[in-house]
C-alpha cells in the first residue's frame, strides 16, 4: 500500500481507563475481528492479562479501514501495558509509530502515569490525539476532564474526543482523527533495508519470531538478513502481519508493521532494540534503538527441587526474548543453593515474571525478598555495585554506602494532601513541589486535583508503599515513578541467624535508625513462619558481631514419663536427662527447613508500624 495511505499509532493511558476495550472497538470497526471470533481484550493474548484485567505485553493488530473519501487506509496499532511497572514496554511501542491516542477516564481525570506517558510521548515527537473516555458512566464529567487535559497539557477543546469504548460511541471520530492527524510514516522503500525490533517471541517451530518496524526498505523472499547490532546472519523463514493473529505475507515495506521468522534458536542472538537488515547490501548505521531498561528490584530466583536448575536458567532466557527489562544472573546460596538472581522493573514486573515462570514452564520456585541495587564506596577508592545484601564487603572497608532514589509524582484529591503528605515523610520522603491540576472553584470542595512531587529512597517504596498510598486515600491516588540518582545513607546489613547459622537469603541492608526495629519485627514474623522442631531454634538479627533481637521457637515436647507409673524419682531423672541429651545432640547436627514464606516476610516489615508511626 502507498505509504502516504499508512498509519501506525499506538493507545497509551493510565490503568484501568479502558485502552484495551477501545483496542477492541477499533478492530471490530474496521472488520478486522469478526463479530463471531469478538471477545473482551483481543490483544490481551496471555491468561494472566485476562485474569487480572491489565496489559503486560504491548501487542499488533493491523486493521484495513476505508475513508470517507473512498480510499482504503491501513492502521497499524500497537496496544502498550498501563501500569508503572511496564513503562519501558510503552516506550517501545512509543519508538515504532508516528501518533498515539491518548486516553482518559472521565470519571477519573489525569492519573501520574498519564503524565508520564504524555511526556514520553512528547520526547519521541509524536502526534497525540487526547481521548475522553468512558463518558457513559453516571459519575463521568467529561468537560470537566476536557479542560484539564486543555490546562495541564495544552490541547485546544476542538483536538479532544469524547468516547465510550463500551458502547462505542466516539469510535469514528477517533478513526477519522488517525487519518486527519497522524502524518503517515517516512523512508524510502528503494534505500537498504532497516527494520527496527521493537518485540520479539520465542515460537519452538520458528524459533525467534522478532515484531518489527520495517522504516526503510523491503524485506521479500529467502535472501539472507542480519542483526546489525549482534552481527547474527539467519535465513528468514516467514514474513507476516498481525491481523491480529498471525497471517503471513510475501514481503513487508518501508513503514509496514509486522513480523519476520528468523529460525534463531539462541534466545540472546535476536535482541529488542537491534536492526534487521540485509546480508548482502547492507545499511550503513543501524537505527537508534531503545533506552536500556534500568532493573529497579532485585530479587533471588531458586527452584524448589536443584535439579531442575537448567530448566530455571532455560525458562529465563526464553522468558527474557520477549521481556527485554528481565536480567538475570547465576548465583548461590547457602541456604537455598542454585539460583539466579534477577533484575525487574518494579514488584508486579516480580510478581508476573515468576507467575509465567510457575505456569508457562511448570516450575517450582522460591523467591527472596525483593531490594534494591546500592553503591558502595570502598576505602581502597573502588566503586562497587550491590544488590545482594549477602554480596556487601566487611564493614571496615566501607568508606560510604549510596541508595537509589526516585521522583514520584502523586495524583490525589485536595482533601488527602494531609495523609499523602505523612506517608512519604514517614518514608524518608523530600518535599519538591505541589500543584493543582484544576481550579477548585470548578469542583466540590476537597475534590480538586493535586499533584504532588517528592523524591524518595527506592527502597522505601518497594515495601507496601503503593498499598498505603491506596489505602491513606480511599483508593483515589496514583503514583508514577523515575530514578533519581545515588545518594550517601547512613545504612547497616542486618543478618539473621537461624540455630547459629547465617541465612544470607534474608539479610537485609536498611537505615541504621530503623536497624533494631526491623531487625526485632523480622525474628518475630520468622518464629511464627519457621515450623517447631524436636529442639529449641534460636532466631537472632545481628549487625556485625552484635545481636539486636532473639526469639526462639520453642521445641516439640514429648511426654517421656507418661509411662513411668512410679518408681524412684532417680529413674525419670535419668529418663528427663536423657531427652536432654538427645537434643543438644540433635541441635548440633539437626537442620532447620526454612518455609518459601520466611523469605517473603522480609517484605511485611513494616506492615503495622505504619500506624503507629
Amino acid at each position: 500500500m502507498d505509504r502516504a495511505r499508512i498509519r501506525n499509532f499506538c493507545i497509551i493511558a493510565h490503568i484501568d481507563h479502558g485502552k484495551s476495550t477501545l483496542a477492541d472497538r477499533l478492530l471490530e470497526a474496521t472488520g478486522t475481528v469478526g463479530a463471531r471470533a469478538m471477545a473482551e481484550q483481543v490483544l490481551d493474548t496471555m491468561e494472566l492479562e485476562r485474569e487480572r484485567g491489565i496489559t503486560i505485553k504491548a501487542a499488533a493488530a493491523r486493521m484495513a479501514w476505508t475513508g470517507p473519501d473512498g480510499e482504503p487506509y491501513q492502521f497499524n496499532l500497537i496496544d502498550t501495558p498501563g501500569h508503572v511497572d511496564f513503562t519501558y514496554e510503552v516506550s517501545r511501542s512509543l519508538a515504532a509509530c508516528e501518533g498515539a491516542l491518548l486516553v482518559v477516564d472521565a470519571s477519573q481525570g489525569i492519573e501520574a502515569q498519564t503524565l508520564a506517558n504524555v511526556y514520553l510521548a512528547l520526547d519521541q515527537g509524536l502526534e497525540l490525539i487526547p481521548v475522553v473516555n468512558k463518558v457513559d458512566l453516571p459519575h463521568a464529567e467529561p468537560e470537566r476532564v476536557a479542560r484539564e487535559l486543555a490546562r495541564v497539557v495544552g490541547f485546544a477543546r476542538a483536538e479532544i474526543i469524547l468516547a465510550s469504548a463500551k458502547e462505542g460511541t466516539g469510535v469514528a471520530a477517533i478513526l477519522e482523527a488517525l487519518r486527519e492527524r497522524v502524518p503517515p510514516p517516512a523512508g524510502d522503500r528503494a534505500a537498504p533495508l532497516r527494520a527496527l525490533i521493537f518485540d520479539s517471541v520465542y515460537d519452538p517451530y520458528k524459533g525467534a519470531v522478532a515484531h518489527v518496524r520495517v522504516v526503510e526498505g523491503e524485506m521479500r523472499g529467502r535472501a539472507d538478513l542480519r542483526l546489525m547490532q549482534t552481527g547474527v546472519a539467519f535465513e528468514p523463514l516467514e514474513f507476516g502481519i498481525f491481523a491480529p493473529s498471525m497471517r503471513p505475507l510475501a514481503s513487508l515495506a518501508a513503514g509496514e508493521v509486522g513480523y519476520v521468522a528468523t529460525g534463531l534458536k539462541d534466545v540472546a542472538d535476536c535482541r529488542v532494540g537491534d536492526t534487521v537488515t540485509l546480508a548482502a547490501g547492507p545499511a550503513a548505521v543501524p537505527l537508534p534503538g531503545y533506552r536500556q531498561a534500568k532493573p529497579m528490584v532485585f530479587a533471588g530466583i531458586y527452584p524448589t527441587d536443584s535439579d531442575r536448575y537448567p530448566d530455571l536458567r532455560e525458562a529465563l532466557e526464553r522468558l527474557s526474548l520477549n521481556d527485554a527489562a528481565l536480567v538475570f544472573e547465576a548465583e548461590s546460596s547457602a541456604a537455598l543453593g542454585f539460583g539466579f538472581r534477577c533484575g525487574f522493573l518494579g514488584l508486579l514486573h516480580l510478581e508476573i515474571v515468576v507467575e509465567r515462570l510457575e505456569r508457562e514452564y511448570g516450575l517450582g520456585l522460591l523467591t527472596t525478598a525483593p531490594g534494591v541495587e546500592y553503591e558502595v564506596a570502598l576505602r581502597s577508592g573502588e566503586t562497587v555495585a550491590i544488590d545482594n545484601p549477602s554480596r556487601l564487603p566487611p564493614a571496615g572497608g566501607i568508606e560510604e554506602i549510596r541508595e537509589p532514589w526516585a521522583a514520584i509524582d502523586v495524583v490525589a484529591p485536595s482533601r488527602h494532601i494531609g495523609q499523602v503528605m505523612e506517608l512519604v515523610t514517614s518514608r524518608r520522603g523530600r518535599f519538591l513541589r505541589m500543584e493543582y491540576l484544576e481550579p477548585e472553584s470548578d469542583v466540590a470542595p476537597g475534590e480538586a486535583r493535586v499533584l504532588l512531587a517528592y523524591e524518595i529512597p527506592m527502597a522505601e517504596i518497594l515495601v507496601n508503599f503503593y498499598d498505603s498510598l491506596k489505602g491513606s486515600t480511599s483508593g483515589y491516588a496514583s503514583l508514577d515513578y523515575q530514578p533519581a540518582g545515588y545518594r550517601a545513607a547512613d545504612l547497616v546489613k542486618v543478618d539473621v541467624l537461624v540455630n547459629g547459622q547465617s541465612v544470607d537469603a534474608l539479610s537485609i541492608i536498611t537505615h541504621r535508625e530503623r536497624a533494631a526495629r526491623e531487625g526485632r519485627s523480622l525474628v518475630l514474623k520468622l518464629r511464627a513462619l519457621i515450623p517447631r522442631q524436636l529442639f529449641d531454634v534460636p532466631l537472632q538479627a545481628a549487625i556485625g558481631g552484635r545481636i539486636i533481637a532473639r526469639e526462639t521457637v520453642r521445641a516439640l515436647r514429648k511426654n517421656v514419663l507418661a509411662k513411668c507409673y512410679g518408681g524412684d524419682v532417680t529413674r525419670k531423672r535419668k529418663l528427663l536427662e536423657k531427652q536432654a541429651e538427645g537434643k543438644r545432640r540433635m541441635k548440633r547436627v539437626g537442620s532447620v527447613e526454612i518455609p518459601q514464606e520466611a523469605f517473603m516476610a522480609v517484605l511485611q516489615l513494616r506492615e503495622g508500624q505504619e500506624s503507629r508511626e
